[in-house]
């Protein structure tokens, strides 16, 4: 597809008042789109919009809520006449725990934000985008695609999300519009920050690779956000050095199954992490 500038459209971004969601929201505000930042807490969300200046608004609102986030998609278009794009960046992530570990309420919760809260941002933004031209960007993580074990229900989601992605892509096309997939790798966020703040999250960290541990800041992911919705680009990826992983997925996991079942250091780490108790989400 030709480039695709977001000067002049309208944007929608969830998860919008930090991190990932909020230097998004920012650098498209400074390339020229008019941003509607969407998050839980209105208060956090409104203020966050108030630094981008004029062309931002906030909104509070809960992605797993449907009838919220058709009023939000409603509120837009009355606010700015149209709506071009949407940033579906809301999610949350569990403390790393085994699925036997952690309660259900915190397992389901994961599994709602992450895969229906992208569903319920994007489904009814669907008629503008498809009537504008327009781009939808999926957050997913490099979860999607390596070994979940002690973060079950966060790689389920983003692995549910990365097919959501996939099939938006080849269903907008017939239209003229077109759809991303993000996978991003460890973001400097308070979402992994939080996640892996405990001793076990500590020791589950130190099992990765140095080289891959290295955290990108927020607002690398945002320029990378926009960058691939200014190319239309089927994946954003950052860090890049995760991009042979994910090319190679089908060859390299296998391997990497048989060292999370056989490494010693591994297997202890998940027989502790299989006393915790059910332990709280945190969000991005």
């Amino acid at each position: 597809m030709t480039t695709y500038s977001v000067s002049g459209k309208v944007a929608l971004v969830t998860g919008a008042a930090r991190g990932i969601g909020f230097e998004t929201a920012r650098q498209l505000c400074e390339r020229g789109a008019r941003v509607v930042l969407v998050d839980l807490d209105s208060k956090a969300t409104t203020e966050a919009a108030d630094k981008l200046g004029e062309n931002a608004i906030g909104l509070g609102a809960n992605v797993t809520d449907a009838a919220a986030m058709q009023d939000v998609v409603d509120k837009t278009v009355a606010a700015f006449g149209r709506l071009d794009i949407v940033v579906a960046n809301a999610g949350i992530a569990n403390k790393p725990a085994t699925t036997r570990a952690m309660g259900t309420a915190e397992f389901e919760r994961v599994i709602d934000v992450n895969v229906l809260g992208v569903y319920r941002t994007v489904q009814p933004a669907l008629p503008h985008i498809v009537a504008n031209l327009g781009h939808v960007v999926v957050v997913a993580s490099i979860y999607a695609f390596v070994n979940g074990t002690l973060m079950a229900p966060y790689a389920m989601s983003k692995a549910a999300v990365e097919q959501f992605g996939r099939a938006l892509r080849a269903e907008l096309a017939p239209h003229g519009a077109s759809a991303s997939v993000a996978y991003f790798g460890f973001i400097d966020t308070a979402m992994t920050q939080e996640a892996f703040s405990d001793s076990i999250g500590a020791r589950w960290e130190a099992t990765f690779p140095k080289f891959l541990m290295k955290k990108l800041a927020p607002s690398s992911a945002g320029a990378a956000i926009v960058d691939g919705v200014e190319q239309r680009k089927p994946r954003i990826i950052a860090p890049k050095r995760w991009t042979a992983l994910s090319v190679l997925r089908g060859l390299v996991n296998p391997g990497l199954d048989r060292r999370t079942e056989s490494n010693s250091e591994i297997q202890a780490i998940v027989r502790d992490a299989d006393t915790v108790p059910a332990l709280q989400e945190v969000s991005r």
